[in-house]
């Protein structure tokens, strides 16, 4: 479509800055930049209305004089304004030169923003003024729309009114009609306005209820696509990319079972081994998601699934995004197989050059069965000799093309099983992981009792060290975190050191370790060991133990300045303990004043122990588009106007249809459907195919 720097008004300067700061540099894109918000301007009131407590006031009348206060930096510009009754202060700290050029006495305005209070008087801070004539023209009777835009656009005269002063003309163009993007057949079934009409009462709707009608079709054309390139692609790589067919159960998974297994596996977990087993005895490539609390038995699922391919004859990997974590599952695993004769290797940037030379032959030949290790397994010179499966732990860590090399380790790609401990809500998985078939591990192993949770304020410190001590005294662990909030590092260490001094000088007759992301790895690992063994009682960190660390023997997780945390990295650290038979603790030690979203993390967090309502909640509490790990991987497509929190229901129609539509034609090659396979090429251009990328 046409270049947005020949609309009136834009030029090649602000179509630079449309282009650097959104992404927009095509008229369509513009169309696309969604307002934000609404206000109301179709209600005039009258001064003696007037409280500071209304967002927006809108009023009629003239400006009945202008005065110039102060010198040069510390200059303001009066002018008092009068509907007819009561006047009201208009107020400018900037641009005083333009107002007083552009704007006269004696004239009717039309005065729009929000009204504060000063020395008895209400006055509008830089307020929006137009000509009463030219209201109706410029848009702005009825619902006005607010766009987002950036500092740096603002300082180019690109604010929100300018957008929408660019946008409204550019409407008035399209009376003829955009082309449609959805199938005539659709628009009928789920009686849905037409896109020119949907994108005119987007940006300015003639009342809410047009709005509602043009948001809902335009929701559903973004949940549509992206479920359609979805599950067309994942058809593509079913069509195209054969399985390593695992025919049988062998000698190790039985042997295994019998005579191995720690603990009687659950319902749960036979339910997600069958559904493995199915998958890589079909001839199909596996891409299977296994979701499971923390502590809910999923790195022995992933043992039992790698030991299938081995007892087919092929190597397995098993990649974690941390040392810690890649030489925690190590030593799980190979302590789980004891001597059952199975070669199991670990591969991490401390791997020694000639351990590694030693580990490159063994894994070439075949003689290594099972690697695990860190993104180093994607290096180059890692060479498998019949690479079967491939274990991803954590995935949301770990970039599309890094594990993207990994799937590329043989000519026909090896299985994929994705592994994570934090939950996500079905939402999010539809769109971030739709391509993938689903596991959840929902049940505990046997003996494991739920972590009690309490929400302390600070004032309860004594008691909390009372607490402590008891629990160390009948030879239990503690961990006590302090947050880490990456824009003011130096501070967080400054708050892990006062802690670590704090707990040194409060018990004596304990040993404390220390563990914090800017320990080298070794002293990190050396520090970390002493707890593992028991030699701390008790270990002051922050966030770097949110993952990778599994000492049974701890009971009590205290978490400083809880407030500062999220749902998920809440919940993630509380799943460090509960690991043991023992009864289990975690303490979530806030400040007084807490805003109201935080006092229902607190409360979500004390009442229940369920990751998965866990993370639906933080869903509702802070949108998609913050969710840990979604930041990291980003969702494959952009979502513009649709939100997962909100949209639940209609994701699952959109994504029924297209499952329809593709049941029918999984080519999109009938002629009806010619509108789709557009719509498809124009969305991937990404040179990324989603599809056959787990």
């Amino acid at each position: 479509m046409q270049d947005i720097k020949y609309l009136p008004g834009v030029g090649p300067k602000k179509a630079a800055l449309f282009a650097s700061e959104l992404g927009i540099s095509s008229v369509e894109d513009l169309l696309r930049h969604y307002p934000y918000k609404y206000v109301d301007r179709s209600r005039f009131y009258y001064l003696h209305e007037i409280t500071e407590n209304m967002p927006y006031i809108q009023v009629k009348g003239q400006i009945l004089k202008f005065d110039k206060i102060g010198e040069g930096r510390n200059q303001r510009l009066s002018a008092i304004f009068t509907d007819g009754r009561e006047t009201i202060d208009l107020v400018w700290f900037q641009g005083i030169k333009y107002v007083l050029e552009k704007y006269k006495t004696g004239v009717d305005y039309v005065v729009f923003g929000k009204p504060t209070s000063y020395n008895g008087r209400h006055n509008i801070l830089h307020p929006e003024i137009d000509p009463l004539t030219q209201q109706a023209a410029s848009g702005q009777l009825g619902l006005q729309p607010f766009y987002n835009t950036t500092e740096k656009m603002k300082s180019g005269f690109l604010n929100s009114k300018a957008i929408q002063k660019i946008i409204f003309p550019l409407l008035q163009t399209l009376k003829n009609g955009v082309p449609e993007t959805l199938p005539a057949i659709l628009l009928k079934r789920y009686a849905l306005m037409n896109l020119t009409e949907s994108l005119i009462n987007v940006h300015f709707p003639k009342n809410a209820h047009a709005l509602n009608k043009a948001r809902q079709r335009l929701k559903f054309e973004e949940l549509f696509y992206i479920q359609l390139s979805i599950l067309r692609q994942t058809k593509w790589r079913e069509q195209n990319f054969r399985g390593f067919i695992f025919g049988q159960i062998g000698h190790y998974f039985n042997t295994f079972y019998k005579d191995y297994l720690p603990f009687e596996l659950t319902g749960a977990q036979k339910r997600v081994l069958r559904e493995i087993r199915t998958d890589v005895g079909s001839g199909k490539q596996m891409n299977r998601l296994l979701q499971g609390d923390v502590g809910s038995g999923k790195t022995l699922v992933a043992l039992m699934s790698m030991l299938m391919a081995v007892d087919n004859g092929f190597q397995t990997a098993l990649m974690a995004p941390t040392e810690i974590l890649a030489n925690q599952h190590f030593e799980t695993i190979r302590g789980m197989l004891g001597n059952l004769g199975v070669e199991v290797a670990l591969l991490t940037g401390s791997t020694r050059s000639k351990a590694r030379e030693e580990l490159h032959e063994r894994l070439r030949n075949g003689e290594l069965k099972i690697l695990i290790g860190t993104h180093a397994l994607i290096e180059d010179t890692v060479q498998f000799a019949n690479l079967g499966m491939v274990v991803i732990d954590e995935q949301h860590r770990f970039g599309v093309e890094q594990r993207s090399r990994l799937w590329k380790k043989n000519i026909q790609p090896p299985h994929i099983l994705v592994m994570t401990a934090t939950p996500i809500p079905r939402t999010l998985a539809m769109t971030l992981y739709g391509d993938l078939s689903v596991s959840v591990i929902d049940e505990l192993p046997p003996g494991r009792k739920p972590i009690q949770t309490y929400h302390y304020y600070q004032n309860k410190r004594q008691e909390l060290n009372k607490f402590i001590a008891k629990q160390v005294n009948v030879g239990r662990q503690v961990y006590i975190v302090y947050p880490l909030i990456q824009e003011s590092e130096k501070m967080d260490l400054q708050d892990l050191e006062n802690g670590y001094n704090y707990i040194c000088e409060t018990f004596p007759q304990y040993k404390v370790s220390k563990v914090h992301g800017k320990l080298k790895a070794a002293e990190k690992d050396y520090q970390m060991q002493k707890f593992v063994s028991g030699e701390t009682q008790i270990m002051v960190a922050t966030t770097v133990i949110e993952v990778g660390v599994n000492v049974p023997n701890a009971s009590v997780m205290i978490i400083e300045n809880a407030e500062r945390f999220g749902l998920a990295q809440l919940h993630q650290l509380r799943g460090r303990v509960g690991r043991g038979a023992e009864q289990s603790f975690c303490i979530l030690l806030t400040g007084f004043k807490l805003a109201s979203d935080t006092r229902k993390r607190m409360d979500i967090m004390v009442r229940t122990n369920d990751g998965f309502e866990i993370s639906e909640a933080d869903l509702q509490l802070r949108g998609p588009g913050d969710l840990e790990g979604t930041q990291q991987s980003g969702l494959p497509f952009e979502l513009k106007i649709a939100n997962l929190a909100q949209d639940g229901k209609m994701l699952e129609i959109a994504r029924r249809t297209a499952m329809e539509i593709l049941e029918d034609d999984p080519t999109l090659s009938k002629q009806e459907h010619n509108i789709l396979s557009l719509q498809l090429k124009k969305m991937n251009t990404n040179a990324i195919n989603w599809g056959v990328i787990s």
